[in-house]
């Protein structure tokens, strides 16, 4: 034994040393490999390495990262001689100068770190850290024109969004993509990204699904951007030295989905207007204590006068057509401020407490009265025909009118404190938090619908009935009339516990446990979670890890309010147990960087709040009569498949189903044993009837493939050229007729399917030779792209709008998203 270490140590050598990037900021996951060998490691989080490597011939040392310029040295070491390697890298200029990353954190066991260079270059209409998050695997997202995305079988509100350590809120009226505006992230302040889809730690809070941990910069020189579009412009400042105590980020956004939506099947007067101002500053009062602000105010407002809708819609042997006049017009107005206050003190290396208050006002308003008079018709199928594509049957003609008057104000303040206590291979953090929410909610809304002079519903003694004397005595009946007002104020608690341990060189174990309570439903929660990572020794670089824990989430106000309207205090917090095991492959493919991660997961769902979607509205039960689960396999490989150029792919395969309890349904039937469907049956007096329990039903997201494609590739010899794409798949949502009745949304809309692709040329670099004179001078780079959304020319559904004759039979008639538009894209750096 002694004579084989002696002999191996004869033969081989360590290197070590510490990498840095441009801005003497350390790297972290930097690959350093020997070719040809097993010999491989990565920096940890302070840019350090170090490596076995064979002696007493000559090798060459390879430093590569993603987004940089590979370093290679050739060296000859002698047997057992340790020797230091410290370099620098520089940005690869292969790649668009979009977002400067001045920090770098290790990846945890469940989260993914996501590279902030390519937000502003990934072709989207929604734009933003949301359309990368869209094409992780485990996320979906079927609406291009809402930056809301559903993750493993979750809906919307069921994810977590911090931007430095801030929890952020959304909107709560919007109902459409088209209404949403911007979110909240804005890309060109971002340093870092972390997300997780499942198995999060106890350090983050009470919601099911997933976890989105963004970082604003904390700039050291400065610099700023200047971006437009005919979707829209941005514009940001930073300041900050490496000698001066204060630095700041300020970002202005304004956009206008005008041009996009004038492409969509209703015509009329679309005029959009959405507008953002950030700000991030630090100032450090001493070496010890800094304090830090964030503040956001966002404008959105939405106004629509619409004149024309034309659909076609149906199969090719029952082709149909809508044909809808408008009159009226719809105002909606969000207007949002959320603004939070940080000290940190940091009394030594190892101990640092944070101390937070924050608070977010909202005021919404949504107005519309909109009346459309409906055609709809059936179209000549036959090929040879001479009037194939016109109209030969009308199937019914009518009139509705649609009214709501909603507001909503909400208020949120919050205080909170962190801390984090670094010791002997371990981490101990812990945090406390307290909310005041005040929240008013106004509803009136209704639908009057009216075919071929009969309003439906249709009972016999009202408008329409034979007998025109007794019309006077009845009043009329509307459609899903919500009248109601609603005012909450509550005390909410909060606290999480949690601990890393680092089990010898190759294991890592972090455990945890949050606690909540509501003073609304006076409802104690403990959520324990813990997690674990692996590392063996082996020749190929594998990690492997799991997790699991409970996620339990409190309702927030709109999970109170029921499909009338009402205010139901007693909805208890639904739970999550997550079951996660995974695993990451470091591999090398061409001579370049990869990573391949998959993940299984099943989540036992319970206490859960049904609810149905319709676009991006969400309407609950507001009860916790439901049980499910969801399952599924994740799986994701990313790196250079064109030199110095990221990319990736992402599939998920899932299924999500619910069961509500005690839920229940009859078929009924006419004499001559004939099962009775209102519009379609002669005899619809019942005789007999059958009962059927519901059993598992689809959840509203459960799309069961999921396939994402981002890629990036550049002209050889001419890197300055570069095309970015995205290719998105996702099998059809489940959806129903519109009677509230969720055991009946069993049908499917078609897959989700869309290209967008973009083309940029850098017009100018850092190294271009231009006169002082020229405008152009003070910027670093210039970059401007030509982007294609719907490349290729997909009608997608995202909803639909059901048309209802007087025999009460219904016609699914398809909202579609998008057709394909041309974007173009100017991006300026100083």
């Amino acid at each position: 034994m002694f004579l084989s270490i002696h002999a191996v140590a004869q033969n081989t050598a360590i290197i070590s040393g510490n990498i840095l990037d441009e801005k003497n900021v350390p790297i972290e996951l930097v690959n350093i490999s020997v070719p040809g060998t097993h010999y491989v490691t990565t920096t940890n989080k302070d840019g350090k390495y170090q490596l076995t490597v064979p002696a007493s011939k000559e090798i060459t040392i390879v430093l590569s990262y993603i987004g940089y310029e590979t370093v290679k040295i050739i060296t000859t070491l002698q047997p057992g001689e340790k020797k230091e390697f410290d370099k620098k890298l520089n940005k690869s200029a292969n790649e668009l100068p979009d977002v400067e990353i001045t920090q770098k954190s290790r990846e945890a066991a469940n989260m993914m770190h996501v590279d902030p260079k390519n937000v502003n270059v990934i072709p989207s209409i929604s734009g933003g850290v949301e359309a990368l998050i869209k094409t992780m695997p485990g996320v979906a997202s079927n609406n291009e024109l809402s930056s809301q995305y559903s993750v493993r079988g979750g809906n919307y509100d069921e994810n977590l969004v911090y931007v430095n350590d801030i929890e952020i809120y959304r909107p709560f009226l919007v109902r459409s993509g088209q209404q949403e505006g911007l979110s909240f992230i804005n890309s060109d302040l971002v340093s870092s990204i972390q997300f997780s889809s499942g198995g999060f730690d106890a350090k983050y809070g009470d919601k099911m699904s997933s976890v989105l941990d963004i970082t604003y910069k904390k700039p050291k020189t400065f610099a700023g951007s200047v971006s437009g579009s005919l979707l829209g412009g941005a514009a940001h400042l930073e300041y900050g030295s490496d000698s001066s105590r204060f630095s700041c980020l300020i970002g202005v956004r304004q956009k206008s989905n005008q041009y996009i939506l004038s492409s969509l099947d209703t015509k009329g007067d679309y005029k959009p207007s959405f507008t953002d101002i950030q700000t991030y500053m630090n100032y450090d009062l001493s070496k010890k204590w800094s304090l830090s602000f964030l503040g956001d105010f966002a404008r959105n407002k939405y106004n629509l006068v619409p004149q024309t809708r034309n659909t076609k819609f149906g199969t090719i042997n029952d082709a149909l057509q809508l044909t809808v006049y408008f009159d009226g017009q719809e105002v909606d107005s969000y207007e949002t401020f959320q603004g939070a206050v940080s000290a940190t003190c940091k009394p030594n290396d190892k101990l640092s407490l944070k101390f937070i208050a924050s608070a977010f006002q909202t005021y919404e308003d949504e107005a519309y009265d909109i009346q459309g008079q409906y055609w709809l018709d059936q179209l000549e199928t036959q090929l040879g025909s001479s009037q194939f594509g016109n109209k030969v049957t009308n199937l019914g003609v009518g009139t509705f009118l649609d009214h709501a008057r909603n507001d909503l104000e909400a208020s949120v303040a919050s205080f909170e404190h962190k801390g984090y206590l670094n010791m002997h291979k371990s981490l101990l953090q812990w945090g406390v938090k307290y909310n005041r929410e005040i929240i008013s909610y106004n509803l009136n809304e209704w639908r009057l619908l009216d075919s071929a002079d009969y309003s439906i519903p249709h009972p016999p003694d009202n408008i329409g009935y034979t007998n025109p004397s007794q019309r006077p005595n009845n009043p009329l009946e509307l459609q899903d009339v919500t009248i109601a007002q609603n005012t909450l104020s509550s005390n909410r608690f909060a606290g999480f516990l949690q601990n890393n341990w680092e089990i010898g060189r190759n294991t890592t174990l972090i455990a945890g446990v949050r606690s909540s309570y509501w003073d609304v439903n006076h409802q104690l929660i403990c959520s324990p979670r813990a997690s674990l990572v692996f590392k063996p020794k082996w020749k190929k670089d594998f990690r492997f890890r799991f997790s699991s824990g409970y996620y339990q989430q409190p309702p927030f106000f709109r999970e109170l309010i029921d499909l009338n309207g009402n205010l139901n205090t007693d909805v208890k917090a639904q739970t999550s147990v997550h079951f996660v095991t995974g695993s990451d492959y470091y591999f090398k493919a061409w001579n370049r960087p990869f990573k391949f991660t998959s993940e299984i997961y099943y989540k036992y769902l319970d206490n859960l709040n049904p609810y149905e979607i319709d676009d991006i509205r969400i309407r609950y039960l507001a009860n916790n009569n439901a049980t499910g689960y969801a399952t599924g396999i994740d799986m994701r490989v990313n790196g250079e498949f064109v030199k110095d150029a990221e990319s990736w792919a992402s599939l998920s395969i899932m299924k999500t189903m619910e069961k509500i309890k005690g839920d229940y349904f009859y078929d009924y039937f006419n004499a001559e044993n004939q099962l009775i469907i209102p519009g379609y049956t002669l005899d619809n007096k019942a005789v007999d009837s059958v009962k059927h329990n519901t059993g598992w039903i689809p959840r509203p997201t459960d799309e069961r493939v999921n396939f994402s494609l981002f890629f990036q590739d550049y002209i050889p010899n001419y890197p300055t050229y570069k095309v970015h794409m995205t290719l998105v798949f996702g099998t059809g949502l489940p959806f129903g007729p519109p009677n509230n009745k969720l055991y009946q949304a069993t049908l499917r809309m078609p897959p989700y399917r869309r290209v967008d692709i973009g083309f940029s040329k850098l017009l100018k670099s850092e190294k271009s030779k231009i006169s002082s004179k020229n405008p152009f001078y003070y910027f670093k780079t210039i970059w401007v792209s030509v982007e294609i959304f719907n490349l290729l020319q997909i009608e997608n559904t995202v909803s639909y709008i059901w048309i209802q004759d007087v025999n009460s039979r219904y016609y699914a008639v398809p909202n579609y998203l998008t057709p394909r538009e041309l974007n173009v894209k100017l991006i300026m750096n100083f």
